[in-house]
């Protein structure tokens, strides 16, 4: 099944791939890997804020970094034509808005991995690493990857 078949079975369409917020490229292309700058958590009412560990749930956590996974999708689109070109997800790295007591990091970036693998079966799996920190524009959840391309 293709990734748009499988992309529709899910109800996503992918949205118009984010443009920077800075002096940077949204990816860059060395041989058949493909690096996407983070992808802040953003929905259709625009950013998707909040703190982990202070009156966020791990549950909507999991919802930003799942949206983050959407636009890391789109990204790859904008960058190559054709989301059929996407051949593996390589590797994630996830930063989570959180208190310094929040734990539980690897959860929330779950909601980004569980849908990657669900939408793209066997390509979606990944490495990955999951840290705390303080994002920009207080942001819930920030991602950046990289994908293997045709």
């Amino acid at each position: 099944m293709s990734i748009t078949a499988r992309l529709a079975d899910l109800g996503v369409t992918l949205p118009d791939a984010p443009a920077p917020a800075a002096n940077y490229v949204p990816a860059v292309r060395s041989g058949d890997l493909l690096f996407v700058s983070g992808q802040i958590s953003s929905g259709p009412d625009g950013m998707i804020i909040g703190r982990l560990g202070d009156g966020m749930s791990i549950k909507d956590g999991a919802a930003a970094a799942r949206a983050c996974a959407i636009s890391l999708l789109a990204q790859v689109k904008a960058a190559t034509g054709d989301i059929e070109s996407l051949d593996q997800v390589v590797k994630l790295t996830g930063f989570v808005n959180c208190t310094p007591d929040f734990t539980d990091q690897p959860k929330v970036i779950n909601g980004a991995s569980d849908f990657l693998v669900e939408a793209l079966g066997d390509k979606g799996k990944h490495s990955r690493s999951a840290v705390g920190a303080a994002l920009p524009f207080g942001v819930a959840v920030e991602i950046e990857g990289i994908f293997r391309v045709k």
